[in-house]
């Protein structure tokens, strides 16, 4: 009999782990809540053992065509001037601006339209009861639905509700004090393909990054401890953002001017997912629902394609599902790990509070970019992230649940 297995969230992870999963023969049902699939979002790479499962997926070309475009990394004085600067082109490998850049929706458009011949996907409806057990689970959605499944993959965001609901409690989130709030502005004729890096004071910061959509992605950047920001509504996060980006210089009043404009405002107070285990009975996490590292770590997107290859690989071996879960979690954890340990101090280090410490930041960066010693600065962007072996998972097989 085909085992059945559903994925929540249209997410990296939920169409990757939809495409491998239906491709070595299992009945998948993806479910989003978004009422249809969801274009636009910001910047994100793909690196090392990442760029390794797109190109099984046979997808490394085509998101290598879609990227934005990006040319390197530049950090901007008040007045506009470069202080420090990280061509890509002179860099050996990936170093802040990665090889594969590009926009998170034209990365899941190509994951979803790979994935879409191999599973069904219901959008517009979401899990509200989920009742595991030894043999599966019994899941009640939005819609009056109820179906039974062989096996539940939880592919959400930092904050899945399907993870509290199976996992109550279970989450301790580890804060990195800092808020970013991410919104597309319109491209101006000043607008390069650098990644523009700006510094004010009181932990503030503003970053540009080029796409190819004839736009321009911007970010604004505080970093201070968490004060439920996040659940504040976007027009008290827009508020906030006025007042305290108001005085903070270089481009902050262009995209102050653009929030009220802008139809893809996120607003996010980092934290890490930090969960004792990945699994309980026939219900499985991935991706950020998993272990989210936040944009601090930069292997973020790397992590959930990878995850997700993984744990398909070992539900598409002969073994109950029981040990394939604890197979997919020995195998991620090493790297999960070395990534969320970016230290709680990074953050403060790039966003200062005074001019004197946005100073010894840029004459440190202006250092860092020196010829004779930027190779040795590109190894603080590229950390060994402790890679699993993704050699037992070649050929995914058909093989069937027991």
């Amino acid at each position: 009999m085909t085992r059945r297995i559903l994925i929540t969230g249209a997410s990296v992870a939920g169409n990757t782990a939809a495409f491998w999963l239906g491709r070595a023969g299992f009945d998948v049902t993806v479910v989003e809540r978004a009422p249809g699939f969801r274009d636009g979002g910001q910047n994100i790479d793909v690196r090392g053992v990442g760029r390794e499962v797109m190109r099984r997926m046979g997808l490394e070309q085509a998101a290598l065509a879609r990227g934005t475009g990006e040319e390197g990394t530049v950090w901007i004085d008040g007045q506009g001037r470069v202080v420090a600067r990280f061509a890509a082109a002179d860099i050996e490998g990936d170093g802040p601006t990665a090889e594969m850049e590009i926009l998170r929706g034209d990365l899941a458009r190509l994951l979803h339209d790979a994935a879409r011949t191999h599973a069904a996907f219901r959008f517009g409806d979401r899990v509200e009861r989920i009742e595991p057990d030894a043999e599966g689970a019994t899941v009640g959605f939005a819609s009056g639905r109820r179906e039974r499944y062989d096996a539940v993959i939880v592919a959400e965001g930092v904050g899945s509700s399907t993870r509290e609901r199976v996992f109550p409690g279970e989450n301790a989130p580890r804060w990195m004090d800092l808020t970013i709030a991410y919104l597309t502005i319109p491209r101006t004729a000043d607008d390069d393909r650098m990644w523009r890096w700006y510094n004010a004071t009181e932990g503030r910061g503003v970053s540009l990054r080029p796409d190819t959509h004839g736009t321009t992605r911007a970010m604004l950047m505080i970093q201070q401890p968490p004060g439920g920001e996040q659940d504040w509504t976007p027009d008290r996060q827009r508020a906030f953002l006025r007042a305290r980006f108001a005085d903070a210089g270089w481009e902050a009043p262009r995209v102050l001017a653009a929030l009220d404009e802008t139809d893809d405002f996120y607003f996010d107070v980092l934290r890490q997912v930090r969960m004792k285990t990945w699994s309980k009975g026939r219900v499985v996490l991935v991706g950020d629902a998993a272990w989210c590292v936040t944009p601090l770590a930069g292997i973020g997107t790397t992590l959930a394609l990878t995850g997700a290859y993984v744990l398909a690989g070992e539900l598409s071996r002969d073994r109950d599902v029981a040990s394939a879960f604890a197979a997919y979690e020995r195998a991620m954890r090493p790297m999960v790990d070395k990534a969320q340990g970016v230290p709680k101090v990074a953050p403060r280090l790039m966003n200062p509070h005074s001019r004197l410490g946005i100073r010894l930041l840029h004459t440190a960066l202006r250092v860092a970019s020196n010829p004779r010693l930027r190779s040795l600065a590109v190894r603080a962007f590229a950390r060994p992230p402790l890679e699993p072996d993704l050699s037992p998972y070649r050929t995914l097989s058909a093989h069937r649940l027991s």
